[in-house]
């Protein structure tokens, strides 16, 4: 282990707590302890840089680049920005067929919008008026060993489809979320972009995935690849007619994982980034860790990430679990709240 220094690392238990979650969650997604239809990882994403305005998304070369609008989701969905206006987002995060990998693999798709509805309902009880809108929170790329990538498209992308299309017709977002590995944060983002034809569908990136060492290091991405990323999001969508906007959640629970903050731009019009603390621990380490995240003001809209206790050997949790009375006390309020 490298030795990481800065702000939201001023707490020994911190850093183990991170870096023990991190191999734990990476007991599947890594070693595939628990098999995705026994797939075998791919290297999707290219090597090589290429311009995403005029190149076709990385994994998607025997496709077409032009987008077919969905028609049977609420274009409403679309529009990031009406929805934040009025509205917070809770999402459930995970991968559909990994049970160790967050709550979306553990139940049907029934069931958990049963449980992700009353969760909404304890929600807005506390929100001062406030809407919330439902959404599930889809690990698209899963970091393997040396960093390579296996994509819910090569695993079953019929059944990826069938969940976008499920939420749609419920009023419930999607978003698809890239672990990067060992390739261009860029392209992988690119990778996902042919899923914003439907209205619902927005994306993610995580830094903490983006080495060629998962389980023994963190990785990063930088202020201006996450600004390339951001416009490649936004020149996909004009020159293929994706209306409205859509939001881009970054993931950062340590310094480390994101070079140059500084430098990042959250002006783009068809882009809504989100800032998202997913740390997991004791509610003062994560608050901690929310306070350093809050520091990066250029990224207003911020979100937050709290982890269920299933019972899995070897797996950290949030311990107590934040109430949302106490997620709504967060300074600055997030817009997003997700639930491993």
């Amino acid at each position: 282990m490298g030795m990481f220094t800065g702000a939201s690392l001023r707490m020994p238990r911190a850093i183990i707590v991170c870096l023990a979650a991190a191999c734990a969650f990476m007991s599947f997604s890594s070693f595939n302890s628990e098999k995705i239809n026994d797939v075998t990882a791919e290297e999707t994403a290219p090597t090589e840089k290429k311009n995403l305005t005029a190149a076709p998304a990385a994994g998607n070369d025997d496709e077409t680049n032009e987008a077919q609008p969905d028609e049977t989701t609420d274009p409403a969905l679309s529009s990031a920005a009406a929805i934040m206006l009025d509205s917070d987002i809770l999402a459930f995060y995970g991968h559909p067929v990994a049970k160790r990998m967050g709550i979306l693999g553990r139940y049907p798709k029934d069931e958990l919008t049963e449980k992700l509805s009353a969760l909404a309902g304890e929600y807005r009880a506390e929100s001062g008026g406030r809407n919330i809108v439902r959404a599930f929170y889809i690990i698209y790329g899963t970091v393997q060993p040396e960093g390579k990538i296996l994509t819910m498209k090569q695993i079953n992308e019929a059944l990826l489809e069938e969940w976008i299309k499920y939420a749609g017709e419920r009023g419930i977002l999607v978003f698809l979320d890239h672990q990067i590995g060992r390739y261009d944060p860029v392209e992988s983002l690119a990778s996902m972009f042919p899923y914003l034809k439907y209205p619902n569908v927005h994306l993610a990136l995580d830094p903490e995935w983006r080495t060629t060492k998962p389980m023994l290091e963190f990785g990063c991405v930088s202020g201006d690849e996450i600004n390339r990323a951001q416009q490649a999001m936004q020149d996909y969508m004009l020159e293929n007619n994706i209306a409205g906007d859509r939001m881009l959640v970054i993931h950062q629970f340590r310094e480390v994982m994101i070079r140059n903050r500084a430098e990042i731009r959250a002006d783009f019009e068809r882009v809504r980034l989100v800032h998202c603390m997913d740390g997991v621990g004791t509610p003062k380490e994560k608050l901690d860790t929310y306070k350093f995240n809050a520091l990066a003001k250029n990224i207003p809209v911020k979100a937050f990430k709290l982890f269920y206790d299933f019972k899995l050997p070897g797996v950290l949790v949030d311990n107590p679990l934040l109430t949302p009375k106490e997620v709504y006390a967060l300074d600055p309020r997030p817009s997003v709240i997700m639930y491993q």
